[in-house]
């Protein structure tokens, strides 16, 4: 299973490469964005670091990890991506500066239709994070009881 390029009504969803460091950097780098999941922006080393063992995948047969920009009219405004197992684990992050705008929405939307009706979705989505929570229910997640690392599980 590979990461291919799709689009939706607004968005084009690109594979990953390492080369989009240095614009992600840019789009990641409001600190606010780690409000909920910790962490701090990073750099354009860490990210070409992360790009790099993103894209190598992660070498254990049966997983794979799934990574696309998010391009608004040919600018980079953030990411989506899947783990794929049996089921897959999708997460979303959309710049600042691009926020209120339907984008993670639409891509999360996207991305779900991506993987196809017959896998079982879930997201991991912090309960005081409304924006994310409704980024999960538009993508066809309902709030589960179980917390993992005080995150809720969502799950289609």
């Amino acid at each position: 299973m590979i990461a291919t390029r799709f689009s939706t009504a607004r968005l084009e969803l690109v594979p990953l490469v390492v080369e989009y460091a240095v614009e992600m950097a840019g789009v990641l780098a409001a600190p606010e964005l780690y409000r909920f999941t910790g962490g701090e922006p990073p750099s354009v080393e860490r990210l070409t670091e992360r790009f790099q063992r993103q894209t190598a995948g992660p070498g254990r047969p049966g997983e794979y990890w799934l990574n696309w920009v998010i391009s608004l009219d040919g600018v980079l405004v953030g990411y989506v991506q899947a783990t794929v197992t049996d089921v897959a684990e999708v997460a979303w992050v959309v710049g600042k500066e691009w926020h209120r705008q339907g984008i993670a929405r639409e891509a999360a939307v996207g991305l779900v239709q991506w993987l196809g009706d017959d896998r079982k979705v879930v997201a991991h989505v912090h309960p005081e994070h409304a924006a994310s929570q409704a980024v999960a229910e538009a993508a066809g997640l309902s709030r589960t009881d179980q917390v993992d690392d005080g995150e809720e599980l969502w799950s289609s």
